[in-house]
């Protein structure tokens, strides 16, 4: 296997167990261990939202991404992961 395609597995199969939003930045903890950070800036509905808001998340599916209903906001794993190109 490719170490694209290796990588394109690892990103596919990449599951949230937990989201952490701090004062900059939004940090998700992967059931493998690793912890993936993004500026809030990308994300601007999320980052103008209350503490309050920004705390009322759930997962998407078995944790492929988060999403925040009161500001309809979707962040996908992948996503994330794919920042790091």
């Amino acid at each position: 296997m490719s170490t694209s395609h290796a990588t394109d597995r690892a990103k596919a199969e990449a599951k949230a167990i937990d989201v952490e939003i701090r004062d900059n930045s939004i940090e998700v903890t992967l059931a493998d261990g690793r912890r993936v950070s993004a500026p809030l800036e990308w994300f601007p509905r999320l980052r103008d939202a209350t503490p309050e808001q920004q705390r009322n998340w759930r997962f998407i599916g078995p944790g492929i991404g988060m999403h925040w209903e009161d500001i309809d906001e979707d962040v996908s794993v992948r996503s994330l992961l794919a920042t790091g190109e």
